[in-house]
């Protein structure tokens, strides 16, 4: 920066932060810089979330059911099979609204809606989690059909499968991706006996009723035991959020909280912004840098019960398997 001879007030810290949220939350995909370029007027639609990723379980199963594909020794045709599918998965996360035309030499935009004078424009810039959305862009959705939860997993369980560490996850609606079910069937199996069963676990059938019973009920306890991990439960995130919004004034949800039995996040808030003690006068009034940090909490409180919900909604999947497999 100083090479290019920058001013002083663009060589802080500050400047760099906001520098790289501009380029992180403004740039628009170009296929000849990394960076992307800020395209006028095309940086100020708001974000639609495309459909649902085709790699849920049908969509997948549906895609190998005709393949064969073996562990261990994975033949070229079969790892062929599997990267197919993984390259249609992410061309899917590429999906967007408008991309830069060579033969029109402009960045086009396409509406997949017929908007009418004074509707809000909308566009898709690609499918997002929750996470990346608010890391990004400083939003979530409440209904994101792209979300994703991750959850620790043995060691083996990777090296039981080739699909990727990213395609293995849990959906938005608690049903475990196709990826992750296939691999925890598989590794579920004892490895003497995959060759013989990797065809049915890449088509997407179950292995047997008792794979699928050790499968679930391991998925439901990882589930619970990450649940039980966190600082927080769903329980206390909904109270918190509630007594957010429901408080007429600072003080006033100060108040509140107090009855509530988890503290520690409020009171460090209160000590960030040297606000231990001043809610004796009901006149407080939040400074702008103040309000903004609590908008900010209020999204990583709303971040973490979507979260929640979908391993809670996983436990409830897994639940239901269980009782249709143990009758």
């Amino acid at each position: 920066m100083e090479d290019l001879k920058f001013k002083p007030q663009l060589l802080t810290f500050k400047a760099w932060v906001w520098a790289s949220a501009t380029i992180s939350s403004r740039t628009l995909h170009i296929p000849w810089d990394s960076a992307g370029c800020l395209c006028p007027v095309g940086d100020l639609f708001n974000y639609d979330a495309p459909g649902k990723e085709p790699s849920d379980i049908e969509d997948l199963g549906n895609l190998l059911s005709n393949t064969s594909i073996h562990d261990g020794s994975l033949s070229n045709e079969d790892n062929t099979t599997i990267a197919d599918v993984e390259q249609l998965d992410s061309e899917y996360q590429r999906l967007t609204d408008g991309g830069f035309e060579e033969d029109a030499n402009a960045y086009c935009f396409y509406a997949r809606a017929n908007y009418k004078k004074g509707d809000q424009v909308l566009l898709c810039y690609g499918t997002y989690t929750n996470l990346e959305l608010l890391e990004h862009y400083g939003f979530i959705l409440q209904e994101n059909p792209n979300d994703k939860v991750f959850i620790p997993l043995e060691p083996a369980v990777y090296s039981s499968t080739s699909w990727s560490r990213e395609s293995l996850y849990i959906h938005y609606n608690g049903k475990p991706s196709f990826a992750l079910l296939a691999a925890l069937r598989l590794w579920a199996t004892p490895q003497i006996k995959r060759r013989s069963v990797a065809h049915l676990v890449y088509s997407g059938s179950k292995i047997s009723a008792d794979n699928e019973i050790f499968v679930m009920k391991w998925l439901s306890n990882t589930c619970h035991g990450v649940l039980k991990n966190l600082p927080t439960s769903i329980e206390d995130d909904t109270l918190l959020l509630s007594s957010m919004d429901n408080s007429q004034d600072f003080c006033t949800f100060v108040e509140v909280t107090k009855l509530l039995s988890f503290r520690d996040e409020v009171d460090t808030f209160l000590e960030a912004h040297n606000m231990k003690d001043k809610c004796s006068d009901s006149n407080v009034v939040l400074s702008g840098k103040t309000r903004k940090t609590m908008d900010k909490w209020k999204l990583a409180i709303q971040w973490r019960i979507n979260y929640k919900k979908v391993l809670h909604d996983c436990i409830s999947y897994c639940s239901l398997i269980l009782d249709s497999l143990i009758k």
